[in-house]
């Protein structure tokens, strides 16, 4: 209806108007696609609303709001709902998506076969996961008032839990499919309770050797729709089942409130903590990537020397090109952001070949992409300039550096949260008064969805060790360029030198192996520290599962990236001179060669 292509907005028709509603990725998107028939709604912004919800509540009285409740998540409904009652309002559920009856043209719901994700990728077996949810599940308290002292009913026990979370159920039953655009999940509902699973999902798509799997792991198969035949019928016989807050609210309004119980999604967090297999396979799947990055940047570097005209669109086509050669590639994790000039100030950009702008030597070119391999999700940025960078640029990127460099150095107690290592990242643009207004870093998925939770740097869940996030402190001059530094960490333990009160520290493991450009640093704005991030440093040895950390920050990441990367890159010889090169330029000076250009800031 809106045209508006981005990942995340909502659109609400009232009597008067349509509005479309983004967050701060999305501004200038939604301006520049959606037309005059639309009033944007930029939430966040000063003098603006929150989110929908507030824009909503603020309006409404006496009024029904229609929604799709397959749409809306149990958290959302209800905490709408419940502010709808203080305007006389409510929230109406239509039999059918008022969007869908109009929709002539509406492409048909994807029937690509699932298949197996074999336990070489995914450390455990799915009769493994499903018997340690069917053990959450028995430990969880029966559904009755705090206040009773009377025995629990039958009816009041926890029997079974109901998932409509497409990555959690591709998760647990170690199943991959093909319904959603760069991410591996399929379109399914999963009833799992103490003895056995229904998985309910379009019968086309099950092989003969998919379905001889999930019979070997206790798991019904019905078709899709039977969901709600299933839930009318309570054909799980008594007892309680439990739903987390993101579960679809048509599932509530069938299960009714007597009928379940909310919490937490325990398969969520079991999927957000990595097994060593899984960091093992990502670390695996980031060198390839990253080999994949270094032979595509060596080809542009050359090509922009020489002179030639090369749009965003085809930039971008060729990484993926690049990428397809990999073992184990799958597709790309997300629609690729290859942006020039102010296309680079839009944080999620995507060229289009008709329209791309030509990628310029006078701004920053911004690469935001990744891989999907069958033993990892990738997701990496990286910003490069192939001519003479202004003194703002410089400054900006090494503040957005900087802010990298803290996260990816941090060491911090177990509890805490990636919202309060948040500040680390900002600190160094703060100081300049500047910022950037996307969330520094989101949870990774495992051959999964690119964004995953509940952990992040946005997120007041606990970082644990096996959780997998990324680092991308960011700034975007509008309408003129924008830069972005972005690497995947995973949590580990940390040995130091004390042991205050027995705490156990945390620190991060670098994942994601492409160089980071120099030239644009200014080295009279970091401290030692920093300068020992770039560069080689000799401080001592603190311990983490992985490789090694240093007491002043991790060992210099472009010569690392020559050491780990070389075995991917003998053959291609133009690669192989690029890295070296990355790896021994100075800071703030570029090197004789394509693009060579002596750069002194001081």
């Amino acid at each position: 209806m809106s045209r508006f292509t981005g990942s995340a907005g909502q659109a609400i028709i009232a009597m008067d108007y349509a509005y479309i509603f983004t967050d701060s990725r999305y501004w200038l998107q939604a301006d520049e696609e959606c037309d005059h028939n639309w009033r944007k709604i930029r939430t966040g912004a000063p003098g603006e609303v929150r989110n929908w919800i507030e824009w909503i509540v603020e309006r409404a009285k006496d009024v029904k709001v229609g929604i799709d409740a397959r749409l809306i998540s149990y958290k959302e409904a209800t905490g709408l709902n419940n502010a709808l009652k203080a305007k006389n309002s409510k929230l109406y559920y239509p039999p059918q998506n008022l969007v869908d009856l109009i929709w002539r043209d509406k492409p048909p719901r994807s029937r690509e076969l699932i298949y197996v994700q074999p336990t070489e990728f995914t450390g455990n077996g799915a009769n493994e996961k499903l018997r340690k949810l069917r053990d959450w599940i028995k430990e969880q308290r029966p559904a009755v008032p705090s206040y009773s002292k009377s025995e629990p009913k039958p009816s009041q026990m926890q029997v079974a839990t109901l998932m409509s979370n497409l990555s959690c159920i591709a998760w647990l039953l170690n199943l991959r499919g093909d319904d959603i655009p760069f991410n591996p999940v399929f379109h399914s509902y999963l009833f799992v309770g103490l003895e056995t699973a229904t998985l309910f999902i379009d019968m086309a798509k099950i092989t003969p050797e998919v379905e001889s799997y999930l019979s070997t792991i206790r798991v019904n198969v019905r078709d899709y729709n039977d969901i709600w035949t299933f839930l009318r019928r309570k054909e799980w016989g008594e007892g309680n089942v439990i739903i987390s807050p993101q579960t679809s609210y048509a599932i509530c309004l069938m299960l009714t409130s007597f009928r379940y119980t909310v919490l937490p999604s325990f398969v969520e967090e079991m999927k957000a903590v990595k097994n060593e297999t899984e960091i093992n396979g990502l670390r695996n799947a980031y060198l390839r990537d990253g080999a994949a990055f270094v032979k595509w940047f060596a080809w542009l570097d050359e090509k922009m020397a020489q002179g030639y005209d090369i749009t965003e669109w085809e930039a971008a086509w060729r990484l993926t090109e690049y990428r397809r050669r990999n073992k184990h590639y799958m597709g790309l994790a997300y629609e690729s952001i290859s942006a020039s000039g102010p296309n680079a100030a839009l944080p999620h950009y995507t060229p289009h070949k008709a329209k791309a702008r030509m990628i310029d030597r006078e701004t920053p070119y911004l690469n935001d992409s990744g891989g999907q391999y069958r033993d990892g999700t990738c997701d990496t940025t990286r910003t490069y300039h192939f001519g003479r960078p202004t003194p703002d640029q410089c400054e900006a990127f090494t503040r957005v550096l900087q802010g990298h460099i803290a996260i990816d150095t941090a060491i911090f107690p177990e509890g805490t949260t990636g919202a309060k290592l948040d500040v680390l990242a900002r600190r160094a643009l703060w100081q300049d008064g500047l910022n950037y207004m996307h969330g520094t870093g989101h949870g990774v998925g495992s051959f999964l969805n690119v964004h995953e939770g509940p952990q992040g740097f946005s997120s007041d869940t606990p970082l644990e060790p096996g959780h997998v996030l990324t680092n991308e402190p960011g700034f975007y001059n509008n309408g003129k360029w924008g830069m972005r530094i972005e690497s995947a960490l995973v949590v580990r333990r940390i040995r130091t030198k004390g042991q205050f009160n027995g705490d156990v520290w945390l620190g991060f493991e670098r994942l994601t192996c492409v160089p980071i450009q120099t030239k644009m640093v200014k080295e009279v704005m970091l401290s030692k520290e920093e300068r020992q991030w770039l560069k080689v440093s000799d401080g001592g040895d603190v311990a983490c599962e992985g490789w090694s950390l240093t007491a002043a920050g991790l060992q210099d990441h472009n010569r690392r990236c020559v050491e780990l990367l070389e075995p991917f890159l003998r053959t291609d010889k133009r690669a192989m001179k690029w890295l070296r090169r990355e790896a021994e330029r100075g800071i703030g000076i570029a090197s004789a060669g394509p693009g060579g250009l002596t750069i002194d800031w001081d």
